[in-house]
């Protein structure tokens, strides 16, 4: 045990060189888990590389494009670290190459072809003597990480392992394994701002807005935002059940077989909007507000409203190409004038990009930094493999094994959503307008 105002000891490691991988989009306090993880290696005199801009340079390997230092990865050293910790962007970029894309079964593994990606990180990785992997992302990222050490596996007895240890990020904050995420809080404070003065705006005009928030596959940033910006009205993925949700019947272009999907009762989920404005202006004599939708909410859309509409590696449905907010708008703003005869301007914009790079705020720098220390823990000295570094408590750190995160079958991670009645859930149901 260490006394006070001791530094840890410097431990003995088969580490001599650790890269870290940032991938996915952006959030606030990345640079205090990048340069707290770097430090924290550099003290255990272990060197330390960032690989740029995720794995899109990794997976461009190969002996006639060898790693080129500078272009493809940098050294980080304590003097590149300096003040670091506090500020906005990502020291080292990202990107959202998938080298995973084509593994979708522990079979895959086996296959050459389909871990081909995987393993041209690897050998690029090995090219520039990297003996362990910080891979810091989303679920995605958490998934890529988990294929990247499982491949390992099936490599020859005498070829050289890269442990792995991966770092949860997403300022959607729908990650299983921790309660928080970093940047998450940040993200809010900067959308609950906007959202205030977009509350400010529309009680000038008696009017509203309907803005759409980031949150693909769960309601915690919009939430966040909503309580924390005293939003009139907010609706996310987990609000679409009961009389909110439909079933729909589609037929496969391809394989000409039935298919049923939950999807939104767009006249419903209106009406109810539509009430919450009324409550609002015979009862309370406000005219205005600010209604708050997560864009997850367009995976709910019925078929017809997202035929066409791309999707990207991942699967995941192109928000960008839909304007969710206006589509929202226009519905309740012709809802309203059949209910009532009159009618209310209603703007629909969307918030989200402005607040993956926001300075983040004191809880995050903390947050991110204990996250950045874990990663030197896990791997020094614990010599862990496989793990997710996770803080519960008052930053306590946890390690969590890829096989409690990620279905070992089907190679797939959990979402985190909010469950229903549980008391954040009904915090925002409290603080907005009653509504019978």
């Amino acid at each position: 045990m260490s006394t006070p105002l001791s530094r840890p000891p410097q431990l003995e490691s088969s580490i001599r060189r650790v890269a870290i991988l940032f991938s996915g989009g952006p959030a606030p306090a990345a640079n205090a888990v990048i340069s707290t993880a770097a430090v924290s290696f550099l003290r255990n005199n272990i060197e330390v590389v960032g690989i740029m801009h995720g794995y899109s340079h990794l997976v461009e390997f190969a002996p006639d494009h060898p790693m080129e230092e500078g272009r493809d990865y940098i050294q980080i050293t304590h003097h590149s670290l300096k003040r670091t910790r506090n500020s906005p962007g990502i020291l080292i970029g990202t990107a959202r190459a998938n080298p995973g894309r084509n593994v979708s079964d522990p079979a895959h593994l086996k296959d050459p072809e389909r871990v081909a990606p995987l393993k041209t990180a690897y050998d690029a990785l090995v090219s520039i003597g990297v003996d362990a992997l910080i891979s810091i992302g989303g679920d995605d990222t958490l998934k890529t990480a988990n294929k990247f050490q499982r491949f390992q596996d099936e490599l020859p007895e005498e070829s050289p392992r890269i442990p792995v240890v991966h770092l949860p990020k997403t300022i959607d904050n729908d990650y299983m394994g921790i309660d928080f995420t970093f940047g998450y809080f940040t993200a809010v404070d900067t959308l609950a701002m906007e959202i205030r003065n977009l509350l400010a705006d529309a009680e000038s005009a008696q009017s509203y807005f309907v803005a759409e928030t980031m949150g693909r596959s769960a309601g915690w940033l919009s939430y966040g935002a909503a309580i924390a910006g005293e939003a009139s009205l907010v609706i996310s993925v987990e609000d679409i059940t009961g009389k909110y949700a439909a079933v729909e019947e589609t037929t496969d272009a391809k394989t000409g077989e039935k298919q049923t999907r939950q999807v939104m009762n767009l006249p419903e989920v209106t009406k109810r909007i539509v009430a919450t404005m009324r409550v609002r202006e015979e009862s309370e004599g406000k005219p205005y507000g600010v209604i708050v939708v997560a864009e997850g909410l367009a995976e709910y859309l019925p078929y017809k409203e997202i035929k066409g509409v791309p999707r990207d590696e991942h699967g995941h449905i192109a928000i960008s190409k839909l304007n969710l907010s206006r589509f929202f708008a226009e519905l309740i703003g012709e809802e309203y004038t059949r209910q009532t005869g009159r009618k209310r301007k209603m703007t629909g914009l969307t918030l989200g990009y402005e607040c993956r790079c926001a300075r983040p705020n004191a809880f995050d720098v903390m947050l991110g930094s204990q996250l950045g220390v874990g990663a030197y823990r896990a791997l020094v000295e614990k010599r862990l493999n496989g793990v997710m570094v996770s803080v519960s408590g008052q930053l306590d750190l946890n390690y969590v094994p890829f096989e409690k995160l990620v279905d070992p079958d089907t190679l797939v991670t959990v979402v985190r959503f909010i469950k229903q009645d549980s008391d954040f859930h009904r915090l925002a149901r409290f603080l907005e307008t009653y509504v019978d």
